[in-house]
């Protein structure tokens, strides 16, 4: 008997170790204040998963409400892979470093008048942090290099070196994947 109840708990052990994934179920209480986004990020879980494990139909919850969340930790990612931090819709106009009065050194630092051919993008710091990875549909992998007084809330700027070009971009909505 206790050698059939050791095989069993070694290869169980052996299974979990194995699986690169394990999770512990628990529940969350809303605290004032507390959005789907930021429970999510703190259990390392998506709105997603939130709102399916509860059976929200919308992003509003209530101080004092309990939710059930999973805190799921897996094995790194190689480094080949992106993980996704999180996906929003922005407004997106363009800009260049080639006018009268424009530096072209954005607020991390990267001079954009030596490297033209760089994809940068101006954000609000709030949204999405400064040195961040992203990529923006339509315009390609870039990095959040700057910031503008007119870039606020889920605002960007693309960066591309011709005017013309940078003209021509006009205003659209696209998404942006925000990488960890």
């Amino acid at each position: 008997m206790k050698k059939i109840l050791m095989s069993i708990i070694t290869a169980t052990l052996l299974v979990f170790s194995f699986s690169g994934v394990s999770s512990a179920a628990s529940t969350y209480q809303v605290k004032s204040g507390d959005s789907l986004w930021k429970i999510a990020k703190k259990y390392k879980i998506t709105v997603s998963q939130l709102k399916s494990w509860n059976n929200l139909k919308s992003n509003t919850i209530r101080p004092k409400q309990v939710l059930k969340v999973k805190k799921t930790t897996a094995k790194k990612a190689s480094s080949t892979k992106k993980a996704v931090h999180k996906t929003i819709k922005v407004k997106a106009t363009a800009y260049t470093a080639n006018c009268k009065g424009c530096s072209g050194i954005t607020a991390t630092g990267l001079n954009l008048k030596k490297n033209p051919t760089v994809k940068a993008i101006a954000v609000d710091p709030k949204v999405i942090p400064l040195g961040t990875k992203v990529h923006v549909e339509g315009y390609g992998q870039a990095v959040a290099a700057d910031k503008g007084g007119a870039i606020k809330g889920n605002k960007i700027d693309v960066f591309i070196a011709s005017k013309q070009k940078a003209l021509n971009w006009g205003v659209k909505t696209v998404k942006v994947t925000v990488y960890k």
